[in-house]
């Protein structure tokens, strides 16, 4: 984006850029290593690379230590360092099924099948501020709680397939006009926009505007009416599986950590099946719960209202942190050129005013600028 009425301030920008570099390459304390970072800021690190798109965590914990630590900054400069990358295959689809669990928790239901894995989480906990001295205790005690889980268990059934058996679940499984996955990293989702384009942009978006859109849409300022249960939420590693380039076959890689959520909403619409409940699907890379919750929600509100209200161009075009931060921060840039002829706009109609001896007159059309 250039300004073509800027001139001069390299100089400033250059010092800009050196205190930065300086201040934090001699900082007074250590510069924190990848591996401290990915283990001390692990949520920070996951949600670095859900809104980034590429999960590489010591790739992430290095963008949020040259961020200083701002989650949407580390975000920029790992998507910049993805374009960078060359796309050496293509993944092949992943059944969630084959998810190994570390944790999984099902608010719907008192005994589902399988167990509640309630695996590393806060949610229980008071949040009362531990100095670093009572913090080795405290995870020696809960080292030594910790009971190990078979394979089985960390492999349960899941919640839907239970609302399925019982025809209380609205099946969408082989609906044909989305087949194709939509590939939010070639082009822009615009509305309308299939179900795979609206859940890549969630499961990219800036987790608080995710939230926030998700609040907004539950609270019915747009007129629409919920009735949300959160299903069954999961994290855990899935493998990463490419074609073989000789064989043909697909070969495991390696694998990656998601978090899973299905949330259930009662369908009351005149429309609508009444019968039964609607489910919506989240999913995003690492262990994020707000997103994921958010994003199961937001699917079937989008499912439900995206067509006939503002909820799908709101979810499309303003949760991308990027977007939205960016067009936010160029608001620093120099707009004293659009400035100065608001001002000029602004002078000449109190001139006409003065001259004709009334009000000055309104303005039928609003002023222009840079953005």
């Amino acid at each position: 984006m250039g300004y073509s009425g800027a001139r001069g301030g390299l100089e400033a920008i250059l010092a800009a850029e050196d205190l930065v570099r300086r201040a934090r390459d001699h900082a007074p304390v250590a510069w924190a290593d990848t591996e401290q970072i990915v283990a001390r800021f692990r949520l920070a690190v996951d949600r670095v690379m859900g809104e980034a798109g590429l999960f590489d965590e010591d790739t992430a914990a290095a963008a949020f230590r040259q961020a200083e630590g701002d989650p949407l900054e580390a975000s920029h400069l790992l998507r910049a360092y993805r374009s960078t990358l060359p796309r050496l295959a293509v993944g092949e689809p992943v059944d969630p099924d084959d998810m190994l669990i570390l944790r999984r928790i099902v608010p719907a239901f008192r005994e589902p099948d399988g167990p509640q894995l309630l695996g590393r989480t806060t949610d229980y906990t008071g949040r009362l501020l531990e100095k670093p001295a009572e913090q080795p205790e405290a995870a020696e005690h809960a080292a030594s709680t910790a009971k190990p889980r078979t394979d089985e268990q960390r492999r349960p059934r899941r919640f839907l397939d239970l609302l399925r058996e019982l025809d209380l679940a609205v099946d969408h499984r082989g609906e044909a006009e989305d087949a194709e996955p939509f590939d939010l990293t070639r082009k822009p989702a615009r509305p309308p926009a299939p179900r795979s384009a609206a859940l890549a942009a969630m499961a990219r978006a800036e987790t608080g505007a995710l939230v926030s859109l998700w609040y907004r849409s539950i609270l019915g300022p747009d007129g629409n009416l919920h009735e949300v249960t959160l299903g069954e939420v999961r994290h855990g590693r899935l493998p990463l599986r490419v074609k073989h380039p000789h064989t043909g076959n697909p070969v495991s890689v390696g694998n990656f950590r998601v978090t899973e959520a299905e949330a259930i909403e009662d369908l009351n619409g005149a429309e609508e099946d009444r019968s039964r409940f609607d489910v919506g699907y989240g999913l995003c890379f690492g262990h994020n719960e707000r997103k994921a919750i958010a994003m199961a929600n937001l699917d079937i509100a989008n499912r439900r209202f995206g067509k006939s209200g503002p909820l799908e161009q709101l979810l499309l075009l303003t949760t991308d942190g990027l977007d939205s931060g960016g067009f936010l921060e160029h608001l620093k840039l120099p707009h004293y050129v659009t400035f100065r002829s608001m001002v000029e706009r602004k002078r000449a109609l109190q001139a006409a005013a003065a001259a004709g001896g009334g009000p000055a007159p309104r303005q039928s059309e609003p002023f222009g600028g840079e953005c």
